[in-house]
């Protein structure tokens, strides 16, 4: 095992689908035959395997950063302002 692409991203259209399911996979977004042979294909490309650790650190950084919550006049004022706004597009 190489760092070069494996067969099954030798060009750039196959990359983007592969890193497509990779994020198909990480949504849970595919059944278990597509999972194993995500499985397997990470287990096989090291770009591929590369391009998955990355976006799994991307996706816990942005989980750990939206962890904080809106006031709660701010909810409060959002709510009554789509009420006015919905009330005046009925008259």
């Amino acid at each position: 095992m190489g760092t070069e692409n494996c067969k099954d991203c030798e060009t750039t259209a196959e990359a983007a689908e592969r890193l497509e399911r990779i994020y198909e996979y990480l949504d849970g977004a595919l059944t278990r035959q597509d999972i194993s042979e995500v499985q397997q294909h990470l287990s096989d490309c090291p770009e591929c395997a590369s391009d998955y650790d990355l976006e799994c650190v991307i996706r816990s950084v942005v989980k750990r950063s939206c962890t904080e919550q809106a006031p709660e006049m701010l909810k409060v004022t959002i709510i009554e302002r789509i009420s006015q706004i919905k009330l005046g597009a009925r008259h």
